[in-house]
């Protein structure tokens, strides 16, 4: 039983100082790994790749936050294309956008003359014209009683 206990013992120590024993492949990946070439960073994925088929409980932290890094991490195609700034000019853009297409909305709407139909005459004909070929004479303007405007929206 003693015997075990000591085996055991040695084991985890042993287990302990595995991922320690061995220097990590990329130190401080977040800060050099984006520095180095092309080729630097596929040698340096490809040698991450091989100790990464190794048992987990053997890889040294390093190696895991490089090979997340690696994979993961913001750098070449993967930064962030946003800078400090765009927020506004992004907004400032929309805020423009909308106002020059309603300042061009509006320039349109003043510059087209008003239907013949939307005057109030042609409203008022319409109810007219309603009433003579009897239509809708349950609830609408010829039907008896009735007190609405009718077609009349204008003012």
């Amino acid at each position: 039983m003693i015997r075990n206990a000591v085996v055991r013992g040695s084991q985890l120590v042993s287990r302990r100082f595995q991922s320690t024993a061995s220097a990590p492949v990329l130190a401080q990946a977040e800060q050099t790994f984006a520095q180095l070439s092309k080729d630097e960073q596929h040698a340096v994925v490809e040698r991450l790749n091989q100790v990464m088929k190794a048992d987990w409980k053997t890889v040294s932290v390093e190696d895991k936050r490089a090979a997340y890094y690696a994979s993961y991490g913001a750098h070449n195609g993967r930064r962030p294309h946003v800078k400090s700034g765009d927020n506004m000019k992004v907004f400032v853009g929309v805020i423009g956008t909308i106002a020059l297409s309603l300042t061009i909305s509006s320039l349109v709407r003043s510059s087209v003359p008003k239907q013949r139909t939307l005057t109030k005459e042609w409203q008022e004909a319409s109810n007219t014209i309603a009433k003579e070929k009897n239509i809708n004479p349950i609830s609408g303007v010829s039907s008896e009683g009735y007190e609405g405007k009718g077609f009349v929206q204008s003012k």
